[in-house]
């Protein structure tokens, strides 16, 4: 049978789509010109994942580490794997502007900088006409193509993109026997030419109304410094704080920058902290050891959270445990690819 389902966008829009027979949300939205959040369509990343409101559905072939018990139960779903069985309300968590208007394209760059910052993590930089048009939000990501592959990675922006220059970073984890790290530490060399397809996402910088609490961990912080630079643009009379998380010192970057934004807005302060139990760092430790009652505002606060998967769950965890609920709770998990 033939379901309508009504899309709620953060935004207040509502559109209305009908899906076909095991036909799936996401694939009904984009039939509808509709492009709701998504990477992977197999249920792996959780990128399409939204909040079903009301109605019955099945959903099948996903993994936890896109959505997991707790978040299934308390009606979260992957539109991208959601089959509706009757009619259904589903809160999208993005603007429609973003949704309904943006429209991937393929964007050909050169690779103008590679930056080894550590063991463990590394940025790049691409430059070109194209990169200048470009048009994202602070927090969104690109998928890039591997040079000489047929295969894609994901990675968020780490900075807008500077009119100087033509440019924009990225920052990544370098894993071991990955394609794309692999490419960057042993072959890439400057000028040669990077394909990217952007935007995505729907983890983004919203309009700044109250207090601001960033979390990150690992390469989770590169779309914060995209949000912080935008920031940086503009003025905030709200405090915004971030509090950034990694295993092991090495994996410490940028803190130079975190330090310049902190000089230049003058609302901004930030915590790192280090989970090896051999770190040097000073403040070691979970991010959530780090989280204040002043930063919480008893739930007067916009949360930002990007990180791998188990840093998400056990903020959750920790919010509820709390009895805390944010105005907004916007989180984008992430797992380092091959």
């Amino acid at each position: 049978m033939m379901y309508k389902v009504a899309l709620n966008f953060e935004d207040g829009v509502t559109r209305f789509i009908t899906t076909l027979p095991m036909e799936t949300v996401a694939d009904a939205a984009y039939r509808s010109g509709i492009n709701i959040p998504l990477d992977c369509r197999d249920g792996a990343c959780g990128t399409c994942m939204c909040h079903c409101e009301s109605g019955i559905f099945e959903m099948d072939g996903y993994i936890e580490d896109a959505l997991t018990e707790q978040e299934a139960r308390r009606g979260y779903v992957l539109t991208c794997q959601m089959i509706p069985e009757s009619d259904c309300v589903v809160t999208v968590p993005a603007s429609s502007e973003v949704c309904i208007r943006s429209q991937q394209a393929d964007i050909q760059a050169r690779l103008v900088k590679i930056n080894r910052l550590s063991e463990s993590t590394l940025s790049f930089t691409v430059a070109g006409d194209q990169v200048r048009a470009m048009h994202f939000l602070p927090g969104q990501y690109a998928n890039v193509l591997v040079p000489g592959t047929d295969q894609w990675r994901a990675y968020s922006f780490s900075s807008m993109v500077s009119q100087a220059d033509e440019s924009v970073s990225f920052l990544i984890r370098i894993v071991p026997e990955g394609l794309m790290s692999t490419y960057m530490v042993e072959k890439a060399r400057v000028g040669e030419s990077i394909t990217l397809r952007a935007p995505f996402g729907s983890f983004y910088l919203r309009e700044i109304h109250r207090p601001v609490l960033m979390l990150a961990g690992g390469t989770g912080l590169a779309p914060f410094l995209a949000m912080l630079e935008k920031i940086q643009q503009g003025y905030s009379e709200h405090p915004i704080h971030l509090i950034y998380g990694v295993s092991h010192d090495a994996d410490l970057v940028h803190l130079d920058k975190l330090e310049l934004f902190a000089n230049a807005i003058e609302n901004f302060t930030f915590d790192a902290c280090v989970l090896s139990e051999k770190s040097n760092w000073p403040h070691k430790g979970y991010v959530i050891n780090y989280i204040e009652p002043g930063h919480l505002q008893d739930g007067d606060v916009d949360i930002y959270l990007c990180g791998p998967p188990p840093m998400v769950e056990a903020v959750n965890d920790y919010i509820q445990e709390k009895g805390i609920r944010p105005a907004s709770f916007h989180y984008e998990k992430f797992a380092a690819s091959k």
